[in-house]
C-alpha cells in the first residue's frame, strides 16, 4: 500500500492552467487600467488649466496688468502653488501666450500645456 501513497502538492499541469487564467485576466484588465490613468491625467490637466486661467483673469481684474510669471500668481495668493503639468510631470513646461494687445502690460495672457503628445480626443495637449 505504501507504493500508492498520495503526495500533497500541485502538478505542473495545474500550475500552468492557473498561470494561463491569470495571464488572460491581466490581458483584459491592463489596457483598461492604462486608459483610466491616461484619462485621469487629461482630466487633471483640464482642471488645472481652468484654475490657472481663472487666476490670471482675477489677477488682471484686480491689478489691471497681466502677471509676468506664474510666481506672481502664487506670491499674490491667486494660486497656492504652481500646479504640475500631469502629462509632462513638471511645473516648468507650461507655455504662455502674451497679451494680444501690445499696450497691455504683463507676460501671461493664456497658458497651455508643454506636452507634445496627442490627447485621447485627437487634439494636441498644447491646444487646450
Amino acid at each position: 500500500m505504501e507504493k500508492y501513497r498520495l503526495h500533497s502538492g500541485f502538478t505542473l499541469i495545474e500550475i500552468l492552467v492557473v498561470l494561463a487564467i491569470i495571464a488572460t485576466l491581466l490581458s483584459l484588465v491592463t489596457p483598461r487600467y492604462f486608459d483610466t490613468i491616461s484619462r485621469s491625467k487629461e482630466t487633471t490637466l483640464r482642471h488645472d488649466l481652468i484654475v490657472m486661467r481663472e487666476a490670471i483673469d482675477k489677477f488682471y481684474s484686480d491689478k489691471n496688468v497681466y502677471p509676468e510669471t506664474l510666481d506672481d500668481l502664487v506670491q499674490n495668493k491667486y494660486l497656492r502653488a504652481i500646479p504640475e503639468d500631469p502629462i509632462t510631470e513638471s511645473t516648468l513646461t507650461w507655455i504662455f501666450t502674451s497679451p494680444p494687445d501690445i499696450e497691455d502690460k504683463g507676460n501671461i495672457y493664456d497658458i497651455h500645456s508643454g506636452a507634445s503628445n496627442i490627447a485621447s480626443d485627437g487634439t494636441p495637449y498644447a491646444d487646450w
